[in-house]
Protein backbone atom coordinates (compact mmCIF):
# COMPACT_ATOMS: atom_id res chain seq x y z
CA UNK A 1 0.00 0.00 0.00
CA UNK A 2 0.73 3.14 -1.02
CA UNK A 3 -1.12 5.88 0.97
CA UNK A 4 -2.92 6.99 -2.22
CA UNK A 5 -7.19 5.39 -2.52
CA UNK A 6 -5.99 3.55 -5.90
CA UNK A 7 -2.83 2.17 -4.44
CA UNK A 8 -3.65 -1.75 -5.92
CA UNK A 9 -2.56 -3.41 -9.41
CA UNK A 10 -3.70 -6.53 -10.03
CA UNK A 11 -2.11 -9.34 -12.02
CA UNK A 12 -5.04 -10.84 -13.36
CA UNK A 13 -5.02 -14.49 -16.14
CA UNK A 14 -8.23 -15.50 -17.51
CA UNK A 15 -7.91 -18.87 -19.76
CA UNK A 16 -9.55 -18.10 -22.91
CA UNK A 17 -9.49 -22.10 -24.49
CA UNK A 18 -6.87 -21.37 -27.60
CA UNK A 19 -10.25 -18.98 -29.26
CA UNK A 20 -8.50 -15.37 -28.23
CA UNK A 21 -5.06 -15.68 -30.08
CA UNK A 22 -2.92 -12.14 -30.25
CA UNK A 23 0.79 -11.22 -30.71
CA UNK A 24 2.55 -9.02 -28.04
CA UNK A 25 1.76 -5.53 -27.91
CA UNK A 26 -1.67 -6.20 -28.69
CA UNK A 27 -4.87 -5.31 -26.44
CA UNK A 28 -7.96 -6.79 -25.73
CA UNK A 29 -11.14 -5.61 -24.83
CA UNK A 30 -13.22 -6.04 -21.20
CA UNK A 31 -16.54 -5.75 -21.20
CA UNK A 32 -17.92 -5.08 -17.40
CA UNK A 33 -21.38 -5.88 -16.22
CA UNK A 34 -21.98 -1.99 -15.52
CA UNK A 35 -23.73 -0.02 -15.10
CA UNK A 36 -21.03 2.26 -16.27
CA UNK A 37 -21.04 6.18 -15.90
CA UNK A 38 -23.83 6.68 -18.42
CA UNK A 39 -25.75 4.06 -16.69
CA UNK A 40 -25.22 1.51 -19.51
CA UNK A 41 -25.80 -1.96 -19.30
CA UNK A 42 -23.48 -4.09 -19.72
CA UNK A 43 -20.54 -1.45 -19.71
CA UNK A 44 -19.36 0.03 -22.43
CA UNK A 45 -15.85 -2.43 -23.74
CA UNK A 46 -12.73 -0.97 -21.67
CA UNK A 47 -9.29 -1.61 -23.72
CA UNK A 48 -6.34 -3.12 -21.66
CA UNK A 49 -2.80 -3.78 -22.76
CA UNK A 50 -1.82 -7.30 -22.54
CA UNK A 51 0.78 -8.04 -20.57
CA UNK A 52 1.85 -11.90 -21.52
CA UNK A 53 3.58 -12.70 -24.54
CA UNK A 54 1.57 -14.70 -27.34
CA UNK A 55 1.96 -18.54 -25.31
CA UNK A 56 0.74 -16.81 -22.18
CA UNK A 57 1.97 -16.86 -18.84
CA UNK A 58 1.93 -20.57 -18.72
CA UNK A 59 3.05 -21.18 -22.29
CA UNK A 60 0.29 -22.92 -23.31
CA UNK A 61 -1.38 -20.36 -25.86
CA UNK A 62 -4.46 -20.43 -23.80
CA UNK A 63 -4.33 -17.87 -21.47
CA UNK A 64 -3.92 -13.76 -21.90
CA UNK A 65 -2.66 -11.63 -18.52
CA UNK A 66 -3.81 -8.17 -17.90
CA UNK A 67 -1.59 -5.55 -15.75
CA UNK A 68 -4.61 -3.36 -14.29
CA UNK A 69 -4.34 -0.45 -11.63
CA UNK A 70 -7.82 -0.21 -9.49
CA UNK A 71 -9.99 2.94 -10.35
CA UNK A 72 -10.37 4.26 -6.99
CA UNK A 73 -11.16 8.51 -6.50
CA UNK A 74 -12.07 10.02 -2.95
CA UNK A 75 -13.93 13.44 -3.14
CA UNK A 76 -13.52 13.98 -6.70
CA UNK A 77 -16.10 15.39 -9.13
CA UNK A 78 -17.69 12.90 -9.91
CA UNK A 79 -18.86 9.95 -7.71
CA UNK A 80 -20.71 6.60 -7.86
CA UNK A 81 -20.91 5.49 -4.58
CA UNK A 82 -22.58 8.41 -1.74
CA UNK A 83 -21.43 8.53 1.58
CA UNK A 84 -21.83 4.80 2.92
CA UNK A 85 -22.30 3.15 -0.23
CA UNK A 86 -18.44 2.32 -0.62
CA UNK A 87 -18.12 -1.57 0.39
CA UNK A 88 -15.15 -3.04 1.30
CA UNK A 89 -13.01 -4.57 -2.32
CA UNK A 90 -11.54 -7.32 -2.92
CA UNK A 91 -8.50 -6.16 -1.10
CA UNK A 92 -10.27 -4.80 2.09
CA UNK A 93 -10.51 -0.92 0.93
CA UNK A 94 -13.14 0.94 1.37
CA UNK A 95 -14.11 4.55 2.50
CA UNK A 96 -17.55 4.84 3.71
CA UNK A 97 -16.74 8.55 4.78
CA UNK A 98 -16.90 10.08 1.61
CA UNK A 99 -18.36 10.26 -1.88
CA UNK A 100 -16.41 7.77 -4.07
CA UNK A 101 -15.75 7.09 -7.68
CA UNK A 102 -14.57 3.41 -8.53
CA UNK A 103 -13.80 2.56 -12.14
CA UNK A 104 -16.50 0.19 -13.61
CA UNK A 105 -14.16 -2.15 -15.37
CA UNK A 106 -11.21 -2.06 -12.92
CA UNK A 107 -13.07 -2.79 -9.87
CA UNK A 108 -14.90 -5.51 -12.32
CA UNK A 109 -11.40 -7.46 -12.82
CA UNK A 110 -9.71 -6.57 -9.61
CA UNK A 111 -12.87 -8.27 -7.62
CA UNK A 112 -13.15 -11.22 -10.01
CA UNK A 113 -11.81 -14.90 -8.48
CA UNK A 114 -10.95 -18.21 -9.90
CA UNK A 115 -13.64 -19.80 -12.02
CA UNK A 116 -15.44 -16.48 -12.41
CA UNK A 117 -16.19 -15.78 -16.32
CA UNK A 118 -15.55 -12.59 -17.73
CA UNK A 119 -16.61 -11.18 -21.39
CA UNK A 120 -13.30 -10.49 -23.96
CA UNK A 121 -13.41 -9.22 -27.25
CA UNK A 122 -10.30 -8.81 -29.58
CA UNK A 123 -7.34 -9.14 -30.10
CA UNK A 124 -6.65 -5.30 -31.70
CA UNK A 125 -4.01 -3.39 -32.63
CA UNK A 126 -0.79 -2.97 -34.48
CA UNK A 127 0.80 0.45 -33.35
CA UNK A 128 2.86 -1.34 -31.06
CA UNK A 129 3.77 -4.87 -32.62
CA UNK A 130 7.66 -5.58 -32.31
CA UNK A 131 9.83 -5.64 -35.45
CA UNK A 132 10.51 -8.81 -37.15
CA UNK A 133 14.39 -8.13 -37.24
CA UNK A 134 16.30 -10.22 -34.05
CA UNK A 135 19.15 -7.84 -34.01
CA UNK A 136 16.69 -5.18 -33.66
CA UNK A 137 17.12 -2.50 -30.11
CA UNK A 138 14.00 -1.57 -28.01
CA UNK A 139 14.05 0.91 -25.96
CA UNK A 140 11.14 0.76 -23.86
CA UNK A 141 9.20 3.94 -21.75
CA UNK A 142 6.33 2.87 -19.18
CA UNK A 143 4.85 4.91 -16.84
CA UNK A 144 2.75 2.30 -14.41
CA UNK A 145 0.34 -0.12 -16.19
CA UNK A 146 2.00 0.94 -19.25
CA UNK A 147 4.41 -1.78 -18.33
CA UNK A 148 2.35 -4.12 -20.07
CA UNK A 149 3.22 -4.39 -23.12
CA UNK A 150 6.90 -4.14 -22.51
CA UNK A 151 6.53 -7.31 -20.19
CA UNK A 152 5.15 -9.02 -23.13
CA UNK A 153 8.16 -8.23 -25.27
CA UNK A 154 10.36 -9.19 -22.58
CA UNK A 155 8.66 -12.33 -21.72
CA UNK A 156 9.11 -13.32 -25.48
CA UNK A 157 12.54 -12.15 -25.70
CA UNK A 158 13.96 -13.42 -22.24
CA UNK A 159 11.83 -15.81 -21.22
CA UNK A 160 9.43 -17.92 -23.30
CA UNK A 161 10.99 -21.41 -25.03
CA UNK A 162 9.34 -19.82 -28.47
CA UNK A 163 12.04 -17.04 -27.89
CA UNK A 164 14.79 -19.72 -27.72
CA UNK A 165 16.87 -21.55 -30.14
CA UNK A 166 17.31 -25.42 -30.12
CA UNK A 167 20.91 -24.93 -28.67
CA UNK A 168 18.93 -22.71 -25.63
CA UNK A 169 20.65 -19.57 -26.94
CA UNK A 170 18.04 -16.33 -27.38
CA UNK A 171 16.47 -15.69 -31.25
CA UNK A 172 17.21 -12.04 -29.86
CA UNK A 173 20.47 -10.25 -30.35
CA UNK A 174 20.02 -6.94 -29.83
CA UNK A 175 19.76 -4.69 -26.70
CA UNK A 176 16.50 -3.95 -24.59
CA UNK A 177 16.38 -1.16 -22.39
CA UNK A 178 14.05 -0.31 -20.00
CA UNK A 179 12.38 3.07 -18.48
CA UNK A 180 10.02 2.50 -15.76
CA UNK A 181 8.12 5.61 -14.16
CA UNK A 182 6.24 4.86 -10.78
CA UNK A 183 5.32 7.25 -7.82
CA UNK A 184 6.51 4.58 -4.98
CA UNK A 185 9.15 2.01 -4.86
CA UNK A 186 6.01 0.25 -3.47
CA UNK A 187 4.50 0.89 -7.12
CA UNK A 188 7.04 -0.91 -9.33
CA UNK A 189 5.95 -3.69 -10.89
CA UNK A 190 7.75 -6.95 -12.49
CA UNK A 191 10.70 -5.69 -10.51
CA UNK A 192 11.65 -9.42 -9.68
CA UNK A 193 11.26 -10.51 -13.50
CA UNK A 194 13.82 -7.86 -15.05
CA UNK A 195 16.21 -8.30 -12.58
CA UNK A 196 16.08 -11.86 -13.51
CA UNK A 197 16.87 -10.96 -17.49
CA UNK A 198 19.12 -8.30 -16.26
CA UNK A 199 21.08 -11.54 -14.30
CA UNK A 200 20.94 -13.75 -17.19
CA UNK A 201 21.00 -11.44 -19.62
CA UNK A 202 23.55 -8.27 -18.79
CA UNK A 203 24.59 -7.76 -22.25
CA UNK A 204 21.09 -7.46 -23.77
CA UNK A 205 19.00 -5.82 -21.01
CA UNK A 206 19.21 -3.34 -19.24
CA UNK A 207 16.40 -1.21 -16.83
CA UNK A 208 16.46 1.86 -14.99
CA UNK A 209 13.69 3.33 -12.67
CA UNK A 210 11.94 6.70 -12.07
CA UNK A 211 10.48 6.81 -8.51
CA UNK A 212 8.89 10.10 -8.89
CA UNK A 213 7.52 10.83 -5.63
CA UNK A 214 10.91 9.47 -3.49
CA UNK A 215 13.83 10.08 -6.04
CA UNK A 216 15.36 13.50 -7.19
CA UNK A 217 18.46 14.14 -9.94
CA UNK A 218 21.08 15.95 -9.08
CA UNK A 219 19.64 19.21 -9.76
CA UNK A 220 16.96 18.64 -7.30
CA UNK A 221 14.55 17.37 -9.70
CA UNK A 222 11.58 14.74 -9.58
CA UNK A 223 12.64 11.79 -11.05
CA UNK A 224 10.07 11.30 -13.83
CA UNK A 225 11.37 9.27 -16.56
CA UNK A 226 12.33 12.18 -19.10
CA UNK A 227 14.43 12.84 -15.94
CA UNK A 228 16.15 9.65 -15.64
CA UNK A 229 16.47 9.42 -19.34
CA UNK A 230 18.39 12.64 -19.06
CA UNK A 231 21.26 10.72 -17.59
CA UNK A 232 22.06 8.88 -20.58
CA UNK A 233 21.02 11.17 -23.28
CA UNK A 234 24.40 10.69 -25.28
CA UNK A 235 23.76 6.70 -25.06
CA UNK A 236 20.37 6.79 -26.23
CA UNK A 237 20.89 9.62 -29.08
CA UNK A 238 23.17 7.44 -30.19
CA UNK A 239 21.24 4.34 -30.41
CA UNK A 240 18.28 5.83 -31.70
CA UNK A 241 20.60 6.69 -35.02
CA UNK A 242 20.53 3.30 -35.65
CA UNK A 243 17.75 2.59 -37.81
CA UNK A 244 17.07 -0.55 -36.40
CA UNK A 245 16.65 0.96 -33.33
CA UNK A 246 12.39 0.76 -31.55
CA UNK A 247 10.88 3.14 -28.97
CA UNK A 248 7.79 1.95 -27.98
CA UNK A 249 6.68 4.20 -24.94
CA UNK A 250 2.97 3.19 -23.37
CA UNK A 251 1.12 5.23 -20.37
CA UNK A 252 0.46 8.84 -19.42
CA UNK A 253 -0.36 10.91 -21.91
CA UNK A 254 2.45 13.64 -21.03
CA UNK A 255 5.14 11.15 -21.85
CA UNK A 256 5.77 12.79 -25.24
CA UNK A 257 6.51 16.07 -24.00
CA UNK A 258 8.92 14.28 -21.30
CA UNK A 259 10.87 13.06 -24.72
CA UNK A 260 11.11 16.57 -26.22
CA UNK A 261 12.34 17.79 -22.78
CA UNK A 262 14.88 15.46 -22.67
CA UNK A 263 16.10 15.49 -26.56
CA UNK A 264 15.60 19.01 -27.68
CA UNK A 265 18.64 19.94 -26.98
CA UNK A 266 20.83 16.84 -28.41
CA UNK A 267 18.69 16.88 -31.25
CA UNK A 268 19.47 21.18 -31.66
CA UNK A 269 22.82 20.34 -31.25
CA UNK A 270 23.06 18.19 -34.83
CA UNK A 271 21.22 20.47 -36.38
CA UNK A 272 17.95 19.19 -36.09
CA UNK A 273 14.57 19.98 -34.11
CA UNK A 274 13.11 16.87 -32.48
CA UNK A 275 9.85 17.08 -33.56
CA UNK A 276 11.28 16.21 -36.90
CA UNK A 277 13.20 13.51 -35.60
CA UNK A 278 10.46 11.74 -33.93
CA UNK A 279 8.04 12.47 -37.07
CA UNK A 280 10.94 10.79 -39.29
CA UNK A 281 11.05 7.86 -36.57
CA UNK A 282 7.25 7.58 -36.92
CA UNK A 283 7.15 7.49 -40.82
CA UNK A 284 9.71 4.65 -40.54
CA UNK A 285 8.13 2.78 -37.90
CA UNK A 286 10.61 2.65 -35.33
CA UNK A 287 8.26 5.12 -32.69
CA UNK A 288 5.10 3.43 -31.17
CA UNK A 289 3.46 5.28 -28.88
CA UNK A 290 0.16 4.05 -26.57
CA UNK A 291 -0.62 6.48 -24.47
CA UNK A 292 -4.05 7.47 -22.34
Amino acid sequence: QTGDANWETCHVTFDHGGNVPYIEGQSIGIIAPGPDKKGEQPARIRLYSIASSAVGDDQTSKTVSLCVKRVVEVGGQFANREVGEDKPDKAGTHFPDDKVYRGVCSNHICDIGPGDDVLITGPTGAEMLLPEDPEANIIMLATGTGIAPMRSYMRLLFHDDAGANADGTRKFKGLAWLFMGVPFSKSLLYDDEHTEYKNKYPEQFRFDYAVSREDKNAAGQKMYIQTKMAEYTEELWTLMQDQKTHIYMCGLKGMEAGMAECFGEIAEKNGLVWADVSKQMKKDHRYHVEVY
